[in-house]
């Protein structure tokens, strides 16, 4: 059967490795006030440093303008005091530019665990056959890139706050290079399809080729720029 989804939703937190209980922990950082690249539920991060823009450092920026950034986790989310209201504000997104009270920074909140699992949506399928599909598990991919800047608000629904990424099949490779590395299928019953071509008719736009995947995090600044799980 064909997949349901039909649209990316960047990372989801899916259990640890090891099957230990995940409590879906997070902790805080900050995002320079100004910061110019909108951030999304579900959208990988970075301490930002000589790997990234390098114009904040020790600030959190997105981890997504290359597939290969090491990360520090998942964003998950903002706490800050609102210019215009002076009212404590959570927000699931960060909007670029969002410039809090006082000149304060914006407090952001990361699962950071290193060996976090997550479901994520490949943008077609895996491969052409069962067999190549499976060969294809403990490969390594990166999400939708979207580049540094003061335009960047293109990886995320405004309204829900939620990423629209999806873990791209192009990138797949057996080295430790980039982000995320596949372990298996996400065994949801209406999107584990891995074979099947994207149905492109708008009259069957509820059936795709887009399956639910599980990923880890392959490349971590907490591990320098080694790999967590090779």
């Amino acid at each position: 059967m064909a997949n349901r989804n039909t649209q990316g939703f960047g990372l989801i937190p899916a259990g640890t490795l090891g099957a230990t209980p995940s409590t879906g922990g997070q902790n805080k950082y900050k995002i320079d006030s100004g910061y110019t690249t909108s951030l999304y539920l579900g959208q990988p991060v970075q301490y930002d440093t000589a790997g990234g823009a390098n114009d904040n450092p020790g600030y959190v920026i997105s981890g997504q303008d290359a597939i290969t950034r090491p990360t520090i986790g998942v964003f998950n989310g903002i706490f800050y005091t609102a210019s215009g209201t002076l009212k404590p504000t959570w927000a699931s997104h960060f909007v670029r530019g969002t410039a809090p009270a006082n000149s304060e920074d914006v407090d952001c909140f990361v699962i950071d665990n290193p060996w976090q699992q997550y479901n994520v949506q490949l943008d077609t399928r895996l491969a052409a056959t069962a067999a190549l599909a499976q060969a294809e598990m403990g490969s390594t991919f990166g999400l939708t890139v979207s580049a540094l800047g003061a335009g960047s608000d293109a990886s995320g629904s405004t309204l829900s706050g939620q990423s629209n990424s999806q873990l791209t099949v192009a990138t797949g490779a057996t080295g430790i290079q980039n982000q995320w590395r596949l372990l298996r299928v996400a065994e949801d019953p209406e999107n584990e399809d891995l074979i099947t071509t994207p149905q492109t008719n708008p009259a069957l736009a509820n059936f795709s080729g887009y399956a639910t995947v599980v990923v880890v995090a392959n490349r971590s600044q907490w591990f320098g720029t080694g790999s967590v799980s090779a």
